[in-house]
Order: structure tokens, then sequence, then C-alpha cells
């Protein structure tokens, strides 16, 4: 088949371009390629327990995030289960191969026939898990062959995307081999009914169960507290340079007494950092100490619970092709969520606006009137962050949904 071929061919091209970038020290590439030598055989001597196991995939750390609240829910509901966790991107599993929710945690091999009949020859798995994004052919096909159930949670389709294309026939076969494919909402569930997938329906977006559950974890950053030492805290997540650009010209006309920021950058590496310090002169790192006026976090794991202590949050991506971070993340602490205008493939986003609970900016003069109303009057700051709270709270529950669905099925799962 032509499109298999082709599809073929584009994944040995990948595979080629990341170990040249491996090898001309690209050290995200050198994750990718070391982290997934040998798997057959340290699977094999991993994968040694007894009992069901579910396999949970993950492209990413933020599709992980989102579909977090379901992998635990399935943790507590089914403890007899073995739950395997794998990620595409070092992204994700760098961040997250040691996480105490899942039994074994791996990279996703590449997408090949044999690794795929491998992977499952090995794996077993009684129902696998794919959340958002994740479409990869010869995964897919193998698990229909073997007619293992397998879902897509938290999926969400667009009009630009390959399924809706004259030439998509390949992928719009892969959404039929799904045995059920909860959407966020019902643009997605309206689309992809169009064409002729009748196994699905809306649940909603699970990240709102995940960054609601965040108000219930305990925190404790002391360094945080001294930092802030009762200031008003504009607080930046996941920003990129355009973002830092735009927050320093900002920073720059409108630092005062009362006022810190702090920011917490998407690449965390040493030039990065070293740019970030030359834009805030005087700022400090988080991993140093230190009083002033600027705080950059130079780790990765503080963020999600950063935002209960702002006053504003700023969210970066939005001035980059790919478009906004996290926005829930802020949003559940009742704050007040900033970010740049690429924002158009987060329907949360658009629904954020629309309930008043932030704005989007497109130059330092937009960002300089919302941050200065914000910052300073006290009625408009209650209002937006109340209806950013409002916002989390009222989508909540679509791990509910899913779980209630498998409860429904009982596929393997019955204790």
């Amino acid at each position: 088949m032509l499109g298999n071929a082709i599809y073929n061919i584009g994944i040995r091209s990948y595979r080629a371009g990341v170990g040249l970038a491996a090898a001309t020290g690209n050290a995200k590439a050198k994750l990718w390629i070391d982290g997934r030598r040998h798997w057959r055989e340290r699977m094999k001597e991993h994968l040694k327990g007894t009992g069901p196991l579910i396999w949970v995939h993950a492209a990413s750390l933020g599709e992980f995030e989102q579909g977090r609240p379901v992998l635990e829910a399935i943790r507590a509901q089914y403890p007899h289960c073995r739950i395997l966790l794998t990620f595409y991107s070092p992204s994700g599993y760098e961040v997250r191969k040691n996480y105490q929710g899942a039994d074994y945690v791996y990279y996703l091999p590449l997408d090949t026939a044999r690794n795929a009949r491998d992977f499952l020859d090995i794996v077993r798995p009684g129902l696998v898990i794919f959340i958002k994004y994740e479409f990869w052919y010869h995964f897919l096909t193998a698990l229909s062959q073997r007619q293992i159930p397998v879902l897509l949670i938290s999926g969400i389709f667009r009009p630009d995307q390959l399924f809706f294309k004259p030439y998509g026939g390949m992928f719009r076969r892969l959404l039929r081999q799904f045995d059920w494919i909860f959407v966020q909402n019902q643009d997605s569930l309206d689309l992809i009914r169009q064409l002729g997938i009748e196994k699905a329906g809306l649940a909603g977006d699970t990240r709102f169960d995940r960054v609601f559950a965040l108000l219930q974890e305990p925190v404790d950053l002391p360094a945080i507290d001294t930092f802030i030492n009762g200031r008003k805290a504009v607080i930046a997540g996941s920003t990129w340079e355009a973002d830092e650009q735009v927050l320093a010209e900002w920073w720059k006309d409108n630092a005062k007494p009362d006022r810190c920021l702090i920011l917490a950058p998407h690449e965390i590496h040493e030039s990065h950092i070293k740019q970030v310090q030359s834009l805030f002169p005087g700022a400090v790192r988080y991993s140093a100490g230190g009083q002033g006026d600027v705080l950059i976090i130079d780790n990765i794991g503080l963020l999600s619970l950063l935002y209960r202590y702002a006053r504003v949050t700023f969210i970066g991506g939005g001035f980059g092709k790919d478009g906004i971070h996290n926005i829930l993340e802020p949003a559940t602490y009742s704050k007040p969520v900033l970010f740049g205008p690429v924002f158009h493939k987060y329907p949360e986003a658009a629904a954020l606006l629309a309930a008043g609970g932030g704005a989007t900016i497109a130059d330092v003069s937009a960002l300089t009137t919302e941050m200065e109303s914000l910052l300073e009057d006290d009625a408009r700051w209650k209002k937006t962050g109340d209806a950013a709270g409002r916002l989390v709270a009222d989508n909540k529950g679509a791990t509910g949904k899913i779980l209630s669905y498998i409860q429904e099925k009982r596929f393997f799962t019955k204790a």
C-alpha cells in the first residue's frame, strides 16, 4: 500500500535525522536515541510481574499531566493491575522516569512493524490508553489485529489535521481501530462523526481534573515565601525567548518596590538561563538563593505549585508557532492569566477568555495595560481571578466518565 510505504520511509528518515542530531551534539536527540537502546532486553527482564497490565502512552510531559488523573484513578480502582507508562519525547520521560504511579516507565520504540510486534509480545497488555494526539500506525494496527482494546482520552480534533484531508485515508482508518475515543469538546466530536466514527463520546478535558487536584496538594516553599516577602508577585511560567523579551520591556519601566517577578523558563539549560539574566540584570537564581526583584526558577517540577503565590500569571509560548503552554494550572488557583496571541489551537484558552478569566496580549503596550490594571485594581483582579477558578471547577469530571466506561466494559480489570 502506497500510504504505508510513504509512512515507513518517513519514520526511517526521522530516525536517521535524530541519529544525525545526536551524533552532532544535540542533547535531546541523544537522550531519544540512548533511551531506546536495547529496549527489548530491558523490558523482557523488567516486565516479569504477574497480573493484568494496562499500557498508558503519552507523547510528552504535557500529555502525561493531561492523562495523569485517569492513570491515578485506575491505580486506585484496580490495584491488582500493573501499569506501563511510555513516552515518545525525552521531555516527558526524563522528568517522569521515576514516577511512582506506574510500575514501569519506558520510551516508546520507533513505530515500525517489527517493533510493534515485539513490543506487544513482551508487554501483552489487556488495555491500552493513548492520550490526546498519539496515532502510531504500526502500533495501532498491531493492537487491532490482536483485538486488544484501545482508548483515546482527551482527544481533540481540528479541520487542518490529516484525518480530514483528501489524502488522509490511512489515518482515518486508524481512528476506526480505537474501541472508544473520548474527546474534549463538541467541535471535535462533530468532526470525527463526519468521518463516520461512531465509537466516540464527549468526556471533556482531563486536565481540569488534574489541575483541580492541585488545590488539595500540600505546599511548603519557604524560599518562595521569603523571596516574595509580601510583595505582589507576577509569575511567568514556561516562557520562551520572545515571551521573556516582552516581559523584560514591561518590567524595565514598571518595576516597583511592592512588586516582584518570578520567571520559570521552558528551557533551563545554562546558556538560556544566562540569556534570561542578561534581560533582567540583578536577577537571582532559585538554586543559588538570595533576594532581589526578579527570581529565575532554574529547575523542573516547581511551576504548578508556584502559581498559588501569584497576584498575576503569564503563560509562555503564545509568541511562537506552537502556541501557549498550560493555562489551567494558574487558573485553578483563581489567578488572572495572561498569554500571547498564538492560542487558537487551545479551546481552553478561548473558554478562559470568554469567561473573563484572563486576557491575550499582542505586544508590550497591551501587556502593560493588562498588568497595571490587574496589579493595581483590586476589584478587577478579584473578578478576573474568580472567573478563572470557576472555569476549572465547572469543567472537571472527565476522569469519572472515562473510569465509568472502563468499569462498564470491564475488559480484563474485574477484581
